[in-house]
Order: structure tokens, then sequence, then C-alpha cells
């Protein structure tokens, strides 16, 4: 083999390595640029819908989790509860929240797609503390009309197990109702509602 041959040889090999590793190169710099575009885990997980299993929340037990960095409640109310919010009508300043924020299933008397499980966001309307839930041993406590439901220790704002404002306190509207559906028996999905909802 002559010798212009071997450096024509040894130069079309320079070539193609160089293209080849300016090839990787080139991707591997792409890669962090294109992923920098993407959404991060942290901004899905802010926006994206939860999804809660319920299986162990007894009657009467609320469970807290986060949606878009706010306190979602979820509590499995019993019987009696669902009474009390009955009774509560003429305690509470929209008995018909017919001025609060909800999906339109919960467009009746509990605020819920299914009676026995409220779900609501819980940030007092007033200045966004988040509620305590009390229950009726609270009596002594929260007044002669008190049969459970939050308390925003900030300012005095009640609430009542429907998320509905107690009359004459600082807080003036219902507890928000967040767009959520029942998946099934044991599953609650915060973030988005059945289509039509």
């Amino acid at each position: 083999m002559s010798e212009k041959a071997l450096d024509q040889g040894k130069r079309q090999f320079l070539v193609t390595a160089t293209g080849v590793v300016g090839g990787v190169a080139a991707g591997a710099a792409a890669v962090p640029f294109v992923a920098s575009m993407l959404p991060s885990e942290r901004a899905k997980a802010a926006g994206a819908p939860v999804e809660v299993d319920i299986s162990q929340l007894a009657p009467g037990e609320r469970l807290i989790v986060e949606w878009r960095g706010k306190p979602v409640w979820i509590l499995r109310r019993t019987p009696e509860m669902l009474e009390q919010i009955r009774r509560a009508d003429p305690l509470v300043a929209d008995p018909k929240s017919i001025y609060s924020e909800q999906p339109a299933c919960c467009n009746n008397e509990f605020r819920a797609e299914k009676p026995e499980i409220g779900v609501m966001i819980g940030l007092c309307t007033h200045l966004g503390c988040s509620p305590q839930f009390k229950s009726v041993d609270a009596k002594a406590e929260m007044g002669q009309d008190w049969e459970g439901g939050f308390y925003c220790p900030c300012h005095g704002s009640k609430f009542d197990l429907a998320g509905r404002v107690f009359r004459g306190v600082p807080a003036p509207t219902n507890l928000p109702i967040p767009p959520y559906e029942l998946v099934s028996e044991t599953k609650v999905r915060v973030g988005e509602t059945k289509k039509g909802s």
C-alpha cells in the first residue's frame, strides 16, 4: 500500500471518528437543554391530579393531602355528622352555598359528590390560616351552638362539617371545594372532575 493511500485511510478514519465524537458530544449537550424545557417533577405535581386511597379512613376521621401546595381535607362523615350539617343551616352565612367555590357536582346540601365523603381545601377564607378539626366534645370551648366542625384559631372563624362558614365571624365565604371525583369506593382523585361536572 502506498504512503498516499495510507494517509488517505488515516484521514478518512479521523474524519469519521471526529464526526462520531462530535455527534455524541452534541447529543449529550442537547439532553440537558431539552430536559430544562420540560416541566419539573415539582411543577407536574403542583398542577397534576392527586389520587388518594381512602380505604383506611374510618368514619369520623379526616385525611389531609396536598394539592397545588394547599392542604385538602378528606372527611368520612358519619350519619350523625350529616345530621349536624342539616341542623347548622340556620347558623351558617350561606346555607345553600350560593356564593361558594365548588364544582357543579357539589351543589347540594352536603357540598359533596357523595354525602359521606367531604372534600375541601383546608384554608380559612379570611386570611388563609388552617382551621382545626374540633369535635362536638369541644362544645364548652366553642359555644352552645357548636356541634363539631372546623375552627380557625387565628381570628375565630368557624365552619361546619360541610365547610360552610358560621354567621358573624371574620371569614367571608365557605371553604372552597376543589375539583375532585370519587374514582371508586376507596379512591378519590383531587384535581379533576368527571366530564360534565
